[in-house]
């Protein structure tokens, strides 16, 4: 399939969007109005087949210094072909964020993709904090 990889928020299928994060392990319970916020307060990316969307990721960022990469996934369907390198190559290379120098993301199976973009494992974990709220 030839695939189209847009940053136009108009493209986007809320619907196919949240039925894939509201049943992954990271997104699993997310309400639909909260997938909504998630895209409005992001930049998102859109992955298509004709006007079909099979793929997605966003980033939360500043748009100057800080960006962190949420929600990246293709359709269990339409893997395989190459399309996660697509998608990553059109985020990292997205002019709106060129000059964010502090890239973050968290994954728990993805390791070798975003290897292949730069992502490492932290530098020094010991500067790095986090709160969870369960």
């Amino acid at each position: 399939f030839m695939i189209t990889i847009s940053s136009d928020p108009s493209k986007l299928q809320v619907e196919v969007i949240y039925q894939f994060i509201t049943n992954s392990y990271w997104g699993k319970g997310r309400t639909i109005k909260q997938v909504q916020t998630t895209i409005d307060n992001s930049l998102c990316f859109g992955v298509y087949v004709n006007k079909q969307q099979i793929g997605f990721g966003r980033v939360v960022t500043d748009y100057a210094v800080f960006a962190y990469l949420m929600d990246v996934f293709i359709l269990p369907e339409y893997r395989g072909n190459g399309y996660s390198k697509q998608l990553m190559e059109a985020i990292v290379n997205a002019k709106e964020i060129k000059d964010c120098k502090t890239w973050m993301l968290k994954t728990s199976d993805a390791h070798g993709l975003y290897k292949q973009f730069g992502f490492t494992e932290l530098n020094k974990p010991e500067i790095v904090m986090e709160k969870l709220i369960k």
